[in-house]
């Protein structure tokens, strides 16, 4: 039964692929709306223009030298910005003065908007793209300026899908001190001005900065992107030579250093500048690191954990004495990732002197080290320097682990091609009964896996020359490579364990992640003169023996002393880290105390389970932060949290938020917890594949559902969805409004129930997805529902699909009046009040301060100008998470999915429903049990355990009666709180 109906799908995707109808495109090729069902539902959120899929920046290089195109010209020629051929409708461009420069073109772009330039070529040959150009500065604009770059309409290769330019930031030093002595991490203030550089891939995956091809005759350059810029000028050029070091030491002159010059100590924390924020300053309680001071934290180092993504740059000045030979050594930790190198491009008064400082390789060692930029044979590189002002700088690289990524990438497309081999041959049925003779089944296949395993066996010979030794990636290869050879054992048994090229892919996908890390940690810098011995750079044994006793000793006296509950401030405890603490403290001491009087203690609270037990001794907070949605309604059961419903304008707060983010807080008449920050669930794709397949961005899920066959039979997916929106969206309740069992045992439930299982059984969607984020990246999943967690990998990681994809709100059911349904939740932290407070107006009072539109607004925007967009402030409060740094279009999809966010309430034991839901899943989907017999074995389970805990809690009495009702709310209606932002 189950391999006719997979064979009747594969029929009818069939057809439906080689329908023009169906693909929604015309007799032309141009995409059109078609039959499919999979309208747009909003013109914010269409697709963008089709285009194939380019090669990498490498391969067409390589092409453009074997046919002739070359370097070694000397032409050059400017284009002004202001000389713009063309502009997209919406783009806002002027040409005006700006920052001390007149006629330059400022572009104020706020959605996806492009510019473009003409251009005449004279001499024929391969160019450096260079621009004089000034970011804006506020606090709404903090990333590089990032674009899409096509020259005569086209991208000649997939990095100049993005193409990034930089801005420069210096820490805010010297440091500040808290009231326990211990530093405040600086906040880094962007000093960008007039800045010049050439377009580099925004990966750091290569020495040099991109080159482009140019033929003689008339060139059109575009620029899409949605940040803010004004350009001065474009500057076309021959790129400069760099020879190797034997090459620059015979070139620069014989004046030798003195002797007398005395060493040149760079502190490394003290920047000149660095080209993003989120490179912070760290703490290092290392005896030697200086400056150390015992048992505070003095931010002394460059933290390395966090300067280890491609381009990322630090800059130092230096003054030298006089004219000379120098050599360069550095006290420097790279010990992050076990006996893996890193590799930085250094460059001296902006120039890179010498091909061997492009990627050079700081090599794996425990602890801190005194390593000295060196040759292969351990000669310090000698360094021409004039007396005055210079300058060093080290970006992050990853030039020379490009190939092994490449071919990691292939290997993952090689695997996929056979996990769909095999998932054509059995119709992604597991027949046990079935016999394979894979060779006569599948011709070739084995051959292809063989090879597979010896490509990725010549990978990993590679990677260890490359890296000077075995590391955690080349070990993973050979684990990889041994699960192949486990398969060829007995090639016959592969079709039952397809699942497994799958895993493999998801492993492959993680070494790719690893080797995109290059950490580098740093203390000092020293320039010494040639003739000079460097300053001791690592602690000597006595003083190591010393710092462990002093650290040991230290470690013992906990800078949260959380069981000294101040009576004369209100004590805050939270549940995130350090950095949020400080700078939630800054914020109370400079805005709040002033303003109410209150003094505010803020607490790191290290762990959830320490708030539990602190409470359970009589040692309580007055307010705590950064609880998981569940805490406070389990803290109210127990009578340990405040109905913040006491409170007389309590109605005036709750119209801050969604009411369905207040559900989950709800017990007994009461709202036991402030929404804090929210996540939401959206539905993500790839632009330039929907395009490509003639669909659209679906509406409602029956559109999906339409859509998906067309999706599947070009070899693509969508991913995994869980219960909630068919649930929600089909006006099924989880619980019975008393509370006292589960409500999903309803027709509506039932119907919810075998809509969510027929997702997988019906329509073919795969059951797990090792890496959405992978996935979608390369192409295999073009469509699916993540968190925003998924918005920010996408922004900060997948820099080359800049433009190429979208969010949109999920689909949804189409209701009687024509609304499209899309309740959904995603997952929130809260804030509350606990019972023992004796300032319950006053804790009152900050909760009101701290979830104000003014103060979420300036914390999210300092915590990104602090930590980088990997730390976006996702604030449950509307008004301040609009002026957050979205896309404006991606913001409109964003609210619109805000409109219909929900929460499910809580009862004594609601923490049983995912479970048991999940097993019913488990049995309808992977044992093949009919939807209605299994989702009502969960439904006895869930009640059992509902009834219990509500006896317990004195809901129901011992026969089983109840005697209290919880009353839940329901929320029926979407939020017009986001009407002033998107229109219905």
């Amino acid at each position: 039964m189950l391999r006719t109906r997979a064979w009747i799908a594969a029929m009818l995707a069939l057809v439906l692929t080689l329908s023009p109808a169906a693909a929604g495109a015309d007799q032309t090729g141009t995409p059109g709306t078609g039959d499919n069902g999979a309208k747009l539902h909003n013109s914010n959120w269409e697709t963008g223009e089709t285009k194939p899929q380019d090669p990498y920046y490498f391969e067409v290089l390589d092409g453009w030298i074997k046919s002739g195109a070359g370097t070694s010209h000397n032409a050059s020629f400017t284009l002004p910005g202001s000389r713009l051929s063309g502009k997209s409708d919406k783009a806002n461009v002027t040409v005006a003065p700006y920052d001390g420069k007149s006629d330059v073109m400022v572009w104020s772009a706020q959605g996806d908007e492009w510019i473009e330039y003409e251009f005449n070529v004279d001499q024929g040959g391969l160019y450096n793209i260079a621009l004089s150009y000034h970011p804006f500065v506020d606090a709404s604009h903090r990333k590089p300026i990032s674009w899409n770059v096509t020259l005569d309409d086209k991208n000649p290769f997939l990095e100049s899908k993005s193409v990034q330019l930089y801005r420069q930031w210096k820490d805010q030093l010297p440091a500040r001190i808290d009231d326990n002595g211990d530093e405040i991490r600086p906040m880094a203030t962007d000093i960008s001005g007039w800045l010049n550089d050439a377009f580099r891939d925004s990966g750091g995956a290569y020495e040099d900065p991109l080159l482009w091809n140019l033929t003689p005759g008339k060139h059109k350059l575009r620029l899409s992107g949605s940040d803010p810029v004004a350009i001065e000028s474009i500057t076309f050029r021959a790129p400069a030579k760099v020879e190797d070091y034997k090459t620059y030491r015979s070139s620069q002159p014989s004046t030798a250093a003195s002797t007398n010059a005395a060493p040149i100590v760079i502190e490394a924390e003290q920047v000149q500048w660095k080209n993003d924020s989120s490179i912070p300053l760290t703490y290092d309680n290392d005896i030697a690191s200086v400056p150390y001071v015992r048992g505070k934290i003095t931010y002394n180092t460059i933290d390395g954990q966090r300067w280890s993504k491609g381009n990322q740059e630090v800059s130092w000045s230096f003054e030298v004495p006089e004219d000379g030979y120098y050599k360069i050594g550095m006290r420097a930790q790279q010990s992050f990732l076990s006996n893996r190198s890193s590799f930085r491009s250094i460059a001296i008064n902006g120039k890179t002197p010498f091909s061997e400082l492009k990627a050079y390789r700081f090599l794996y060692a425990t602890g801190w080290k005194g390593i000295t930029l060196e040759d292969d044979q351990g000669q310090p590189y000698e360094f021409y320097l004039k007396k005055g002002t210079n300058t060093l700088s080290m970006r992050v690289t990853q030039a020379p682990l490009k190939p092994t990524i490449v071919e990691l990438e292939k290997g993952i497309a090689g695997l996929k091609k056979l996990a769909a081999d095999l998932k054509a041959l059995t119709g992604g049925v597991d027949d046990k009964n079935r016999t394979w003779d894979i060779e006569k089944d599948l011709p070739g296949f084995i051959d292809e896996l063989k090879g597979l395993s010896d490509n990725l066996d010549g990978v990993r010979s590679r990677l260890e020359t490359v890296n000077g030794r075995p590391d955690a990636v080349s070990q993973g290869i050979v684990t990889i490579n041994q699960d192949i050879r486990s398969l060829l054992k007995d090639a016959n048994e592969i079709p039952y364990e397809a699942s497994r090229l799958v895993t493999m892919q998801g492993k492959i996908g993680d070494l790719i992640q690893q080797l995109s890390s290059q950490p580098l940690q740093l203390d000092r810098i020293m320039v010494v003169p040639v003739q000079q011995s460097f300053p001791r750079m690592e602690a000597t044994l006595t003083q190591k023996i010393q710092g462990a006793f002093i650290n040991f000793f230290y470690s013992f006296m906990p800078k949260e002393n959380l069981n000294k509950v101040q009576d004369d401030v209100l004590n805050v405890w939270v549940l995130r880290g350090r950095d949020y603490v400080n700078l939630l403290q800054d914020m109370a001491n400079e805005s709040f105390t002033p303003k109410t009087g209150i003094k505010v203690k803020v607490n790191l609270l290290p762990d959830a389970g320490l708030l539990v037990l602190m409470n359970a001794a009589g040692i309580a907070p007055d307010v705590a932060l950064g609880l998981g949605q569940d805490l406070p309604f389990e803290y109210a059961l127990r009578n340990g949290i405040y109905d913040l419903k006491q409170f007389p304008d309590f109605d005036t707060i709750y119209k801050r938020f969604a009411p369905g983010s207040w559900t989950p807080f709800y017990y007994n008449d009461g709202y036991y917890g402030v929404p804090e920050t929210q996540t939401f669930q959206m539905m993500y794709y790839r632009k330039d594949i929907l395009q490509n397949l003639g669909l659209k961005v679906p509406d409602t899920w029956d559109e999906l559902y339409k859509m998906l066959p067309v999706i599947q039979q070009n070899g693509m997916n969508i991913t995994p969805v869980g219960h909630i929106p068919f649930f929600m969206q089909n006006g099924a309740d989880y619980f019975a409004e008393d509370g006292s069992r589960t409500a999903i045992g309803s027709e509506k439930g039932f119907d919810a129930f075998k809509k969510w299982t027929d997702l997988y059984n019906k329509y073919a969607v795969d059951r797990s997805l090792s890496s959405f984020y992978q996935h979608f990246r390369d192409g295999t999943i073009p469509m699916g529902i993540a968190d925003l967690s998924m918005y920010i990998e996408l922004t900060v990681a997948a820099p080359e699909l800049n433009g190429w994809w979208g969010v949109a709100p999920v689909p949804g059911v189409k209701q009687d009046n024509g609304t499209v349904a899309r309740w959904i939740g995603g997952g929130m932290q809260s804030s509350a009040i606990f019972k023992q407070t004796k300032k319950p107006n006053e804790s009152w009072e900050f909760l009101k301060w701290w979830t104000s539109a003014e103060v979420q607004e300036k914390y999210g925007t300092d915590l990104e100008t602090l930590n980088g967009v990997s730390f976006r402030w996702n604030t449950s409060n509307i008004d301040a998470f609009a002026k957050l740094p979205w896309k404006e279009d991606d913001l409109k999809a964003i609210m619109e999915q805000w409109r219909w966010f929900r929460e499910i309430p809580n009862v004594p034991g609601s923490y049983f429903m995912e479970r048991e839901l999940q097993n019913a899943w488990n049995r309808t989907v992977v044992d093949g049990m009919n939807y209605r017999t299994s989702l009502e074995t969960a439904i006895v389970d869930i009640d059992r355990e509902i009834q219990r805990k509500m006896q317990e809690f004195h809901f129901i009495n011992e026969n089983g009666e109840v005697v209290r009702s919880l009353n839940l709310p329901k929320i029926t209606q979407p939020w017009e709180g986001v009407d002033k932002y998107v229109k219905k």
